[in-house]
Formats: structure tokens, C-alpha cells, sequence
């Protein structure tokens, strides 16, 4: 079954709004074999909409269109795509008790055109709206349409509770699409997609989609077919290349760099305490956004003046002067000195230039984090490129990688 997704609201259009609900749409289909080819937003407008629609069916067997089931002239969905298939908009008395139960019990009065959220296309499967009051629906006719309410809260769980069971039966469960998201870091789409150049090259079912974003590299594994089957497949083709590139690995699906990190952390009843100058406190308010981190992380030092590197974190004037703030040398120090000083197991430093200017004759890019525990201290030195905000971001997550393998390594070798 090919799909698409037909976002109606002008607000869309406007930027007003994040459309949302197709990324949602498009992730929950998989689940139930529904391949999305394609993503459309239009405005509150009857003949566009309408043309739209007829380019939709020319390629599509599963129409879905999310907003415009409210109560004012705008929304003009239901009755559009009603217009459109020749059917007649007729009210759904379940609906319409909903709704009068609900002004009754808010204690406000119903308007004559709230009652439009009550209506349906003559014919259709109705979704009951348990989170809002526009009804959705799914009416067929040569092809299939999906009508959903637009906010997400509403659309969200009537897609879980109603949508999904409804088209696994319209569908059948043995064509399933499952998908695997591998997240890798410190290795960069090029060099990836060569380690397994021959795997993409032969792919058939399941099949390797590399993205980039943010530093980091995704491989999105899909596997269509059998639900245990795809399991099996995902599996063997997980490991083909987890043995090519799996030290650049370090989660699955949605999970974050920051978040693997801060589990690792607790989860070996480690600390961790950072003394940031190139990161401005970036690296602890990055850590700190991960719920229970008061049991992992102890504090930090925003040392962005060299005074404060020497007065609060007691870095020695030699350092200062025969190597400078950024060097190696200076990292090490911080890291060694604010573990002492927060009594944290792991010390974690930043120093380095952002730019745009040179500093110490050190370029923007010219990045050293150091890492200290109880066993001695390792300094890590890049070279990174972009602007003043990213050199930044990528250092921060530079860290996370290099305290995540830290910790695991330390793990491994003291077992």
C-alpha cells in the first residue's frame, strides 16, 4: 500500500506551526506495512485542496490529511474531500452526544457550528476523539481516505488506539515494516558508507539509509515482511556491521549522545564534575537536562578568564606560561584539579579556541579536552571546523564520546 500525507492549515504554510504530525504519521505506518511516499501541506483553501487531492489519488491507494475538522468556515476538510468523492456530509449522532456532554459538563453553551465536528462523510468508519472533539474518520472509495484532527494530542493517541488496528486488518499483519536506527560517533557519512560500501550496494530487504545530522552519523536498517522474520534479518545485518564500524557505535533508535553518557554514568555509580572554558557550561547544562542527574553529576567551573583557571582551579603559572590556556597541558590540569575539587570521580575538561579570531597562536577549531580520574588523565586535541557555535556544540559532544569510552574502557579493563 503507497501513501501519502496531506497536512491542511495555513499556519503550516505561514511557519506559524512545525508539522509534526507527518514525521509521526510517517514512523507509525511502518509499523503496519503502509510504505509514505509522500508529504504535502496545503492551505485552508477548497480548490486547492481539491487539486491536491487529485494529484494524491493519481499515485496513491492511502490518502491521510490531518487538520481542518474544526468548527469554523476554514475548515473545510471533511466537506472538501466529501465534494471531492461525491459523497454527502451527514452528522454522527455518537459524536454529537459526545460533544454535548462535554459543553454540558464544562458548563458552557454549544454553538450551532460546533456541531460541524460531529459530522461525517456518509459512510465512514469513525474514530471517536477521546482526547478532543473533532471525530476522524476513514471512508473508502476507489481509494482510501484518513481524515485526523490537527493537534497532536488528539491526532496521537487516535492513531494508536483507532488508525493502527484499522489498517493492520486493511493491510493484513505479514507485510510488516520494521526499522532499526544505529547511531554512531567520531566517524564521519563518508568513511562509514565506505566501511560498508558492499552492503548498501547489495542491499535488497532489509535495506541501509545513512543519514547525517549534527556530527553524528545514523544507518537506518529496514526490513519488510514477517514480524519475526524482520527481526531475524535486522539482526544479522546489525552485526555485519557493528564488526566493520561498532566502535563508533553508542545507542539505538532515539536515543541521545548526552543520554547514553549520563546512563553510563549512573548505571557504574560514577561522577563526573567539568571545568569549562572554550564550552561556557555547555557541557553541564547538556548533562543536566538528563532526568536524575543530581546522582551522577557533582558541578562545574565556568573558567572562561585565565585568573579563574588559576585562582579556582589552581592551574600553576608555568602551565600558563610555557604552554598557554590552550594546550594540552592547561587541560589536563583542569580536569585533574576540578575532580579534587568536587571530590567526583571522573574530571572532565574543555579549552580551545571558538573564534573567530586566533588566540595563543592556536586557530578557531584548536580544541583540548582532558578526562582524569583515579588512574591518571588523558588529553584528547581536535581540530574542528565551522562557525564560533558550532566549534562549540561539537566540543561538548566531542566530550560526552570521549567520557562515554572512557568509562566503558576503564570498566573493561578493570574486569
Amino acid at each position: 500500500m503507497k501513501a501519502e500525507i496531506i497536512a491542511v492549515g495555513s499556519e503550516l504554510l505561514l511557519g506559524q506551526i512545525t508539522n509534526s504530525n507527518a514525521r509521526y504519521l510517517s514512523e507509525k505506518m511502518t509499523e503496519v506495512g503502509v510504505d509514505v511516499y509522500f508529504h504535502t501541506a496545503v492551505g485552508d483553501n477548497r480548490e486547492r485542496l481539491l487539486s491536491v487531492l487529485d494529484v494524491a489519488v493519481s499515485r496513491s491507494d492511502l490518502i491521510i490529511l490531518t487538520g481542518g475538522l474544526g468548527p469554523t468556515k476554514d475548515d473545510l476538510t471533511r466537506e472538501t474531500v466529501a465534494d471531492f468523492i461525491g459523497k454527502s456530509v451527514v452528522m454522527h449522532p455518537e459524536s454529537l452526544a459526545h460533544l454535548e456532554s462535554y459543553f454540558q459538563k464544562s458548563g458552557r453553551p454549544m454553538t450551532e457550528n460546533n456541531k460541524k465536528q460531529a459530522a461525517i462523510i456518509e459512510g465512514a468508519e469513525v474514530f471517536p476523539n477521546r482526547n478532543g472533539l473533532a471525530c476522524g474518520m476513514a471512508v473508502n472509495f476507489k481509494k482510501t481516505f484518513i481524515l485526523l484532527p490537527g493537534p497532536p494530542k488528539e491526532l496521537e493517541p487516535m492513531v494508536e488506539k483507532e488508525v493502527l488496528p484499522y489498517l493492520s486488518v486493511l493491510t493484513g499483519s505479514e507485510n510488516v515494516i520494521s526499522s532499526r536506527v544505529l547511531r554512531f560517533f567520531g566517524i564521519g557519512e563518508s568513511r562509514l558508507a565506505e566501511e560498508i560500501d558492499d552492503l548498501i550496494e547489495n542491499q535488497n530487504n532489509p535495506t541501509i539509509a545513512p543519514l547525517a545530522s549534527d556530527g553524528e552519523v545514523t544507518l537506518r536498517l529496514t526490513a519488510k515482511g514477517d514480524p519475526e522474520q524482520n527481526i531475524l534479518l535486522l539482526d544479522s545485518l546489525e552485526e555485519k556491521i557493528m564488526s566493520r564500524a561498532g566502535t563508533f557505535f553508542y545507542g539505538y533508535d532515539n536515543s541521545s549522545l548526552t543520554g547514553v553518557t549520563a546512563e553510563a554514568l549512573s548505571k557504574r555509580l560514577q561522577t563526573v564534575a567539568c571545568a569549562e572554558s572554550l564550552t561556557g557550561g555547555r557541557f553541564g547544562s547538556m548533562l543536566t537536562s538528563v532526568p536524575g542527574s543530581s546522582s551522577f553529576y557533582k558541578g562545574g567551573v565556568i573558567c572562561y578568564d585565565a585568573k579563574v583557571k588559576q585562582t579556582v582551579l589552581k592551574v600553576s603559572e608555568e602551565t600558563f606560561s610555557k604552554h598557554g590556556t590552550v594546550s594540552a597541558r592547561c587541560a589536563e590540569e583542569l580536569a585533574v584539579n576540578v575532580r579534587s575539587l568536587m571530590n567526583s570521580t571522573v574530571g572532565i575538561s574543555f579549552t580551545g579556541v571558538a573564534g573567530p579570531d586566533d588566540l595563543e597562536g592556536k586557530e578557531p577549531g584548536s580544541v583540548f579536552i582532558g578526562i582524569a580520574d583515579e588512574s591518571g588523565t588523558a588529553v584528547k586535541e581536535l581540530s574542528l571546523a565551522g562557525s564560533r557555535r558550532t566549534i562549540r556544540e561539537r566540543a561538548v559532544k566531542f566530550g560526552c564520546w570521549y567520557l562515554l569510552k572512557h568509562i566503558i574502557s576503564d570498566e573493561t579493563t578493570k574486569e
